[in-house]
């Protein structure tokens, strides 16, 4: 079986190459560029607890060493304190890195990976398909044809993947528009991110904006200053500017002393993808969607096309493709995006709207808070892990399907649970390996050796069920879930999203709905070459 042709090697492509070799799926990664990336301290990521978690699965490196976790978010409007939150172990704080390291531990983890072949110059140039698989052809210095089973474009919001599909990617040019500065300085609030709206030191008006203050490792922080509309050249004259009299601003002094890193300017463009798969070829990332206004983060979203795809592309990979599966990434990932997308285009002319509505509506402006506050914390309609509730992978009429505090098709709680091995780990350490996770809620299991219970009560007959289910699966041993009675059996996807809960071991159910999450009984891909 060829290897899956991954084209763009940004950290959706690497950590798509990564979740396929978890899954002993090979994979051709084609970068356009020599392989490394230039260091850009104003170019970072913010990344929520899910997709830090997944990265930290993949590589193996504990990336809170390369990144930062924020110890609090605190915001403002104008002299007011509006919002301080301090993140704990019930507040997840996200964690803010820059992208070239985030690139570089993933570039690090390929390199001892048989599995993955990164082509260095290789730009791609053209794709044919045909029922049996992908052929892809690249100029360059190592410029070749490329044989694959399967293609995924992750080659950024000018894909050639999706241009060369003639697939649309409508939506909106320059939603917002934020200068960008990476400094070295010491401000008041230590490791606490920071937004500002409407500072005091700023004239009343459009050019009064917002600031965003993000803290990275070494005294390092990133700087964001919200621009007005237009498309205004911003001047080294102007950011030296904008950067002193915050910094003045925020010390209630004189500009205390700052090194200056980086500089730029990030635009955010509003766009999604009529289509995610023709065929043998697939989109992810930024050649699918675009988005980030108000705070949201993009790249979260590209992380999670990668770890929805690879769990599916890799049964077809070993087995044979199985089209309603295939389709149904399409189906669940672009859903959540167009919701999050819709979510911010609403929520725009209400934050941006200036000052008219403040003024008629008591409370609008801690109403705005709260939704940029969602948006850069990864929270709410703005920010939260979509869910598949609708998606076509859902089973139906489970009879002995039982409610908990996760509905089905939302990321399940990270609770501790008990291996088949006898170990004691989190349940998210047992996500991305490719196999289905039924896990048992069994209060008092944790206070005996594994030996006394494993062939006590219901144990024996889940553990027979498992073993019969139509697709591998582990069995785990929670000692509570949320929401859960004793004996509930819980059915979580590859990666992470519930299936169903059941009460009791009800084993034609289980295989039901682990059948239903498999997209049925596995047809043949007579049609996947003609869509």
């Amino acid at each position: 079986m060829d290897p899956v042709i991954i084209v763009g090697a940004g950290p959706v492509g690497l950590t798509l190459a990564l979740a396929l070799a978890r899954q002993e799926v090979p994979s051709v990664v084609l970068d356009e560029g020599p392989g490394k990336d230039e260091p850009r301290p104003a170019r970072t990521v913010v990344l929520r607890e899910d997709t830090a978690a997944l990265l930290e699965r993949l590589t193996g490196v504990p990336l809170a060493k390369a990144g930062l976790h924020w110890a609090g978010w605190r915001s403002m409007r104008r002299k007011q304190v509006m919002r301080e939150i301090t993140f704990d172990d019930t507040e997840p704080a996200p964690l803010h890195i820059a992208q070239h390291v985030l690139t570089g531990a993933l570039r690090q983890a390929l390199a001892g990976e048989r599995l993955v072949k990164l082509a260095v110059d290789n730009r791609l140039d053209a794709v044919e398909q045909e029922p049996s698989g992908v052929t892809a052809h690249t100029r360059g210095p190592q410029g070749t044809w490329w044989r694959g089973s399967y293609l995924v474009g992750c080659d950024g919001p000018r894909s050639t993947v999706r241009k060369l599909l003639d697939i649309r990617f409508p939506g909106r040019t320059a939603v917002e528009r934020h200068a960008v500065a990476a400094l070295r300085t010491e401000l008041p609030w230590p490791d606490e991110a920071l937004l500002h709206r409407v500072p005091p030191w700023r004239t009343s008006g459009p050019s009064a904006g917002e600031v965003t203050g993000r803290p990275l490792p070494d005294g390092v922080w990133r700087l964001d200053w919200l621009l007005p509309p237009g498309k205004d050249l911003v001047t080294p004259e102007l950011l030296l500017t904008r950067i002193r009299e915050t910094l003045a601003g925020w010390t209630e002094g004189p500009t205390p002393p700052y090194e200056l890193l980086d500089t730029g300017v990030h635009t955010v463009h509003h766009r999604l993808a009529r289509r995610w798969r023709v065929g043998r070829v697939f989109l992810a990332g930024d050649a699918a969607h675009l988005l980030g206004a108000l705070g949201t983060q993009g790249l979260d979203e590209g992380l999670r096309d990668a770890d929805n795809l690879a769990w599916k592309l890799a049964p077809a990979w070993h087995h044979g493709p199985h089209e309603a599966l295939l389709d149904s990434y399409q189906a669940e990932r672009r859903a959540v995006v167009a919701a999050r997308l819709r979510a911010a285009d609403q929520a725009l002319p209400l934050v941006r709207g200036g000052a008219g509505l403040r003024a008629v509506v008591p409370g609008s402006a801690r109403g705005h808070d709260s939704l940029l506050t969602d948006g850069h914390l990864g929270r709410g309609a703005l920010g939260a892990p979509g869910a598949y509730a609708d998606s076509p992978l859902a089973p139906r009429h489970i009879e002995g399907e039982v409610p908990v505090d996760t509905p089905p098709g939302a990321p399940v709680t990270d609770v501790r649970v008990t291996a088949e091995d006898g170990s004691s780990v989190r349940l998210r350490d047992r996500l991305g390996r490719g196999a289905l996770l039924v896990v048992l809620v069994a209060p008092g299991t944790g206070v005996w050796e594994r030996k006394h219970w494993v062939t006590a009560g219901v144990m024996p007959r889940l553990a027979a069920a498992v073993t019969a289910l139509p697709h591998p699966a582990e069995l785990l041993v929670a000692e509570s879930y949320p929401g859960a009675a004793a004996h509930t059996v819980l059915l979580v996807r590859p990666d992470g999203h519930l299936v169903t809960a059941l009460s009791g071991v009800r084993p034609a159910d289980l295989y039901a709905a682990a059948e239903a999450t498999l997209g049925g009984p596995a047809r043949t891909e007579a049609t996947a070459g003609s869509r």
